[in-house]
C-alpha cells in the first residue's frame, strides 16, 4: 500500500507506514531529491545534503525555544549519496521550529569547519523562524520553519512584456511606506506597500524592483553612533535565500509565510505591473573567518565559499565571503531557488547585485563561459523571466557591455548612469558617451535580432538608470558637490567618490530661488532624458517628488528619515511628480523611443549635429547641445511614429535647427524643462506649439518634439 503527497502538481510515492522510531518519534526513508522541509498529510519530510560531513542530526524545537525537544540522528539507511532524507511521522507543522547538526573534520586551514555543537538552519528553509519584530535583536539561533502553500493564483498568465516596454520603479519596502506621512495603516510592509498600488498607477510605472526581501538579520552588524542606532537597513546580507523577510509581513504567518508577499505580488500583476526581486547570491551574512556559523559553513563550508590556499576567503563581495557559485551544489541551489521564486511567487524577473561574482571560478578568475549564468539563461523554467546583471564586483571586475549573456541577461548601465550624468551637469567631453547612450549604447549592445526570443535583444539587454538605492537621489545629484555620509560612523570614507553631481551654485539645503529653480530643472532635465532614451529607464523611489537623502550616497544603515520617504514632500512638489507622469506616458505613447521600428515614410532630412537613425554618432568637439531623432513607423496605429530630443547644457540660449520633413508633417513641442511664460513644462499632443524648423533652446534645458501631419491633431499623449 503506498501514500500519496502532492507538491504543487506532482505526486511523490510515500511509504504509508513508518519503519522505525527515533527519539520517540516514527520515521521512515524520505524524499531524497526534494530538498528542505515539506508537509506530507502523513507528517514532514527533511532533507538535507552535506559532501565532507560524516553525520546529520535533525533538531526538533517548541516554537520560540533555543533547547530541542528531540533530537534525531538520520541512520545510514537514511542516506544516499551526500544526502540525508527522512519523514517524521504525525508532526505538526504548526508545532515546531527545526535546525540540524552536522558533524565531520575541523581543519580551518583545509576549509573545513564542522562542529557537532553547531545549529545549523537548513539552506532551503522556506521560512525562518523568530524574527517578526524588525529591529529586535533574535538571541540563540536562526531555526527554519514548514511552509504550506495553500495560495490560490488563480488562472494569473505569466507577463510577455519586452524588458524594453517596462519603466521600473525601484524601492525599499519599509522605507516607502515607514513614514507616518505615507498615509498607510501597515507602514513598511508588503501591505502597506499594496496600499500605495494607486499611487504607482497613477504615477504610471508598470514594473516595481523590491531591494532585498530573502530573511537578512538588520541587527546582526548593529552599532550606535552619535546616539542613533544602525542597522542593515538595506538588506544585502542574505540568512535564507529561500524565506521572504518575516518582519515585512503586517501579520503573523505562522507556517504560511510568504502569503503576504503573493498577495501583494498578485495586486501588483492585477494591476499591470510586474516584480523584479534584487536578489544577493555573491556573498551570505555569515561573513569571514571572524564571522558566525549558522548554516552554510557548517554544512560544507569548502563546497559554498571561495576559499584561499590557507582556507581564508576570499573577498570579491566587499561583505567578507564570496559564495562559490559555480561549484555544481550551489549552481544546482541557486537554480532551484530562483525557480523556486518565480513558480511559487511569480515574479516576473531578478536583478543580480554584483553579479560579475556569478561568473568567477572557484579560485576567483573569472570564467569565459560560466556554467551557472548558462544554466540560468537555458532554464526552462526561468526561459521568460527578466535576468538583470548588476555586471561588476567589488573584485574589479567591471562588465558593462561584455556581460556573458548569452543573448538572455541584461545588465544595469553604469556607462550610461556615468556619460549622461557628466554631459547633463556641463561636461562637454562626455556628449559622444551620452549620445550613444541615448540612443541605445548600441556601441555596448548592438541592436541586433535575437534568435531566441524575436526580440531586439540590443534594447533589451540596457537598463538605463541616473539613480538607485547606491548613491545619491535625483534631488540630491543636483543639491551636493561631496557626499555626506557623517553619520554613517566611519569618517565620511564610505561611498563612492565618483557622482558626477553638482550643487547648481550652493552646497545642501539653500533659500536662493535661483538656485533652487535650477535644481528643480535640472531633474526635470533628467527626467526627460531618462524617458527618451533606448533601452529600459529605471529610477529611485521618490525621485518624482523631491526625495532628499541629506547627501548621504551610501545609506544602507539608515532605518531613519534619511532613508524613509517623506509624503509631505508629494504635496510640495505635485509640479515634479506631474512632469515625470507625463514623461512616462510619453515614453509609453511612443514605441520609436523603446524599440527600432521600420522606416518612417514621411522622411526627413538627417540632424546636424547626430543622427541615430543609421546609428552613426557625429559630434563636433566642444558639444555642449546635441539632438537626437528616432524614426519609425507605427504599424499599430497606421501612422509615423517620430520624436526629437534636444538638450542644452550650455548657460546660455543656443538656436537649433530641427530636421525638416519632406511631406505635410511638422514639429511640435511636447516639453520644454525651462518652462514657458505661463510655468508650463509639458503640452499634451494636439496642444504644442508648432516649430519651423528652428528653436531657441533655454540654458540648460532639455525639450522633446513629437513630429505629426499637419491635417489632422491627436489629443492623446
Amino acid at each position: 500500500m503506498k501514500f500519496y503527497s502532492r507538491k504543487n502538481t506532482l505526486d511523490y510515492p510515500v511509504s504509508v507506514s513508518p519503519m522505525g522510531e527515533i527519539a520517540g518519534h516514527p520515521v521512515g526513508p524520505g524524499m531524497f531529491d526534494v530538498n528542505g522541509a515539506m508537509a506530507l498529510q502523513c507528517g514532514v519530510n527533511f532533507t538535507v545534503h552535506t559532501h565532507f560531513g560524516t553525520s546529520c542530526e535533525l533538531l526538533l524545537f517548541h516554537r520560540g525555544e533555543e533547547e530541542p525537544y528531540a533530537v534525531l540522528p538520520f541512520p545510514d539507511a537514511y542516506k544516499i549519496g551526500d544526502v540525508y532524507s527522512m519523514i517524521v511521522f504525525g508532526l505538526n507543522i504548526e508545532d515546531f521550529e527545526y535546525a540540524y547538526r552536522i558533524d565531520g573534520p575541523h581543519s580551518p586551514k583545509n576549509g573545513m569547519l564542522y562542529n557537532k555543537k553547531s545549529i545549523l538552519l537548513d539552506p532551503y528553509a522556506r521560512a525562518v523562524a523568530g524574527y517578526r519584530s524588525w529591529g529586535k535583536k533574535k538571541v540563540g539561533f536562526y531555526h527554519g520553519r514548514v511552509v504550506r502553500d495553500i495560495f490560490n493564483w488563480g488562472e494569473m498568465p505569466q507577463s510577455t512584456r519586452e524588458l524594453s516596454d517596462l519603466v521600473i520603479y525601484e524601492l525599499h519596502v519599509k522605507g516607502f511606506t515607514y513614514h507616518p506621512s505615507s498615509g498607510v495603516k501597515n507602514r513598511g510592509t508588503f501591505a502597506g506597500l499594496m496600499e500605495k498600488i494607486p499611487y504607482l498607477k497613477e504615477l504610471g510605472i508598470n514594473a516595481v524592483e523590491l531591494m532585498p526581501v530573502f530573511e537578512f538579520d538588520e541587527t546582526m552588524n548593529a552599532r550606535e553612533v552619535d546616539g542613533e542606532v544602525l542597522l542593515d537597513y538595506w538588506g544585502y546580507n542574505s540568512v535564507s535565500f529561500f524565506a521572504p523577510k518575516g518582519s515585512y509581513a503586517a501579520s503573523e504567518e505562522y507556517n504560511q509565510e510568504g502569503t503576504e508577499l503573493k498577495q501583494l505580488i498578485k495586486a501588483l500583476h492585477d494591476h499591470g505591473i510586474e516584480v523584479i526581486l534584487d536578489v544577493v547570491f555573491n556573498h551570505t551574512a555569515e561573513g569571514n573567518e571572524h564571522g558566525s556559523t549558522f548554516c552554510f559553513k557548517g554544512f560544507d563550508n569548502k563546497v559554498y565559499y571561495m576559499l584561499t590556499p590557507e582556507g581564508n576567503y576570499y573577498n570579491f563581495s566587499g561583505c567578507g565571503n564570496t559564495l562559490n557559485c559555480n561549484h555544481p551544489i550551489v549552481r544546482q541551489m541557486i537554480l532551484e531557488c530562483l525557480r523556486y521564486w518565480t513558480v511559487s511567487y511569480r515574479v516576473d524577473g531578478f536583478r543580480f547585485d554584483l553579479a560579475s561574482i556569478l561568473g568567477r571560478n572557484e579560485d576567483g578568475s573569472p570564467m569565459n563561459n560560466p556554467p551557472l549564468l548558462e544554466s540560468l539563461a537555458y532554464d526552462p523554467v526561468l526561459s521568460r523571466v527578466k535576468l538583470i546583471a548588476e555586471a561588476w564586483d567589488a573584485g574589479g571586475m567591471y562588465q558593462v557591455g561584455s556581460f556573458p549573456a548569452n543573448r538572455r541577461w541584461a545588465e544595469w548601465n553604469g556607462r550610461y548612469r556615468d556619460a549622461v550624468r557628466s554631459f547633463l551637469k556641463g561636461d562637454y567631453w562626455e556628449a559622444r558617451g551620452a549620445a550613444w547612450s541615448i540612443g541605445g549604447s548600441g556601441d555596448l549592445y548592438g541592436g541586433y535580432y535575437s534568435d531566441y526570443d524575436g526580440s531586439y535583444a540590443g534594447y533589451n539587454s540596457c537598463v538605463n538608470f541616473l539613480t538607485c538605492h547606491d548613491g545619491f537621489t535625483m534631488y540630491d545629484l543636483y543639491s551636493y558637490n561631496e557626499k555626506h555620509n557623517q553619520n554613517n560612523g566611519w569618517g565620511n570614507t564610505d561611498g563612492a567618490d565618483d557622482n558626477r553631481s553638482w550643487n547648481c551654485g550652493a552646497e545642501g539645503e539653500t533659500k536662493d530661488p535661483e538656485v533652487l529653480n535650477l535644481r528643480w530643472r535640472m531633474i526635470r532635465n533628467a527626467c526627460a532624458v531618462l524617458m527618451c532614451s533606448r533601452g529600459t529607464p529605471m529610477f529611485f523611489a521618490g525621485d518624482e517628488f523631491g526625495n532628499t537623502q541629506y547627501g548621504n550616497n551610501n545609506s544602507y544603515c539608515q532605518d531613519n528619515e534619511i532613508s524613509w520617504l517623506n509624503w509631505e514632500n508629494l504635496e510640495t512638489h505635485r509640479d515634479l511628480f506631474a512632469f515625470f507622469r507625463f514623461m512616462i506616458a510619453y515614453r509609453f505613447r511612443h514605441p520609436v523611443i523603446r524599440r527600432e521600428l521600420p522606416g518612417a515614410v514621411c522622411g526627413m532630412d538627417p540632424i546636424r549635429v547626430y543622427d541615430v537613425r543609421a546609428e552613426k554618432v557625429e559630434l563636433l568637439k566642444e558639444t555642449w547641445t546635441f539632438s537626437l531623432c528616432f524614426a519609425g513607423y507605427d504599424r499599430e496605429r497606421g501612422e509615423d511614429d517620430l520624436v526629437c530630443i534636444s538638450i542644452n547644457t550650455y548657460w546660455e540660449d543656443v538656436t537649433i535647427m530641427l530636421p525638416r520633413f519632406h511631406n505635410q508633417v511638422a514639429w511640435y513641442l511636447s516639453v520644454n524643462t525651462y518652462g514657458d511664460n505661463e510655468g508650463r513644462y509639458t503640452y499634451p499632443e494636439g496642444s504644442g506649439v508648432r516649430i519651423d524648423h528652428e528653436f531657441i533652446m533655454r540654458p540648460r534645458s532639455v525639450a522633446v518634439f513629437t513630429g505629426r501631419s499637419t491635417k489632422t491633431s491627436s489629443s492623446q499623449i
